[in-house]
């Protein structure tokens, strides 16, 4: 081999390595703190993670800490993570991102699915979030809600009284809640608030909407309800109670329909923001993120399961129906 080519060989490998110069610094191992358990959403991250360069094991380490269901233990599970020293912390829903808040006012805190963030104090602006705290925020305003409750309105007809089931200790979904009442009141919708605080309130929690005598079940979701998504959906099923929710995986463990971000999406754009960080960025100076990407799916088996029609406007306008 000549030396030009030799010189032409070296400048092309050297080009290839451009893209990954900056997520791969000499001898540099990262370490990332991961408070959520590991599956679809977590495997869509690490993904996230490969196309910027990063590789788990070789210079990246995630450090997974989940409650499993049992919330009690996230300030633990923070401090935890604290001690490590890791580089990033990577929070999913509010619970958890206020006990990583709390645990540290120093390491960067990466939000995922977070629940209005400045009602919620979590940060100061969406522009200018402030601290040590940004990410990606489920918020997409009230018109949000208040399509989301079109959809459930038109697909199931003669709807008046609606069951709303959210978490009582999560602050986002209380002002949830409360904005939800005006878009409620233009569909001429009675809403009965039901609220759950751990995976094991959901079956009495479906007995007072009975009594109440909600004729559909629509839900602000979280960890816990998204964990247990499939007894959610079977005992709106055995209820026979119209079912929505906010993001398609809870369609395809049975619901009926849902309207809202892809959170797959956003599992991968957190990737975005901890290699932001990583190469220097300051979470004060990221804004926050809201959806940009939103799907309407609507379950045919479920409606068969209580016998509802869907009206073929409505069908028309889904995204993807599940026959």
């Amino acid at each position: 081999m000549n030396k030009a080519s030799s010189i032409w060989l070296l400048a092309v490998f050297m080009l290839a390595k451009i893209p990954f110069a900056d997520a791969q610094q000499a001898g540099k191992l990262y370490r990332i703190g991961y408070l959520g358990s590991r599956g679809s959403f977590s495997e869509a991250f690490e993904q996230g993670l490969r196309d910027h360069g990063y590789d788990v094991g070789k210079n990246l380490v995630i450090e997974y800490r989940s409650t499993d269901g049992n919330f009690d233990r996230l300030p633990a599970l923070a401090a935890e993570l604290v001690r490590l020293n890791v580089d990033v912390i990577v929070a999913g829903i509010n619970p958890t991102i206020v006990a990583a808040m709390q645990a540290t006012s120093t390491i960067p805190i990466v939000m995922r699915f977070a629940n209005d963030p400045v009602g919620a104090k979590l940060v100061d602006s969406l522009a200018r979030p402030g601290g040590n705290i940004t990410g990606l925020s489920l918020d997409t305003g009230d018109e949000f809600l208040g399509k989301r409750l079109e959809f459930m309105k038109e697909a199931t007809g003669k709807l008046s009284r609606l069951a709303v089931l959210y978490n009582g200790t999560n602050v986002g979904h209380q002002l949830y809640l409360k904005n939800l009442a005006a878009p409620a009141r233009a569909l001429k919708l009675t809403l009965l608030a039901v609220a759950y605080r751990e995976q094991n309130d959901f079956e009495s929690a479906f007995k007072t909407m009975t009594s109440q005598q909600a004729g559909g079940v629509f839900l602000f979701s979280d960890g816990v309800s998204l964990g247990q998504r499939t007894l959610i959906a079977n005992l709106a099923a055995k209820r026979r109670l119209p079912s929505g929710f906010p993001a398609k995986e809870y369609v395809d463990a049975g619901g009926l329909l849902s309207y809202g971000p892809d959170l797959m999406h956003i599992s991968r754009r957190g990737a975005v923001y901890v290699d932001k960080i990583l190469k220097g960025a300051k979470p004060a100076d990221l804004p926050v993120e809201q959806p940009i990407k939103f799907e309407f799916v609507i379950n045919l088996k479920a409606a068969k399961q209580i016998d509802l029609t869907i009206p073929p406007n409505v069908l028309a306008r889904a995204d993807r129906v599940i026959k």
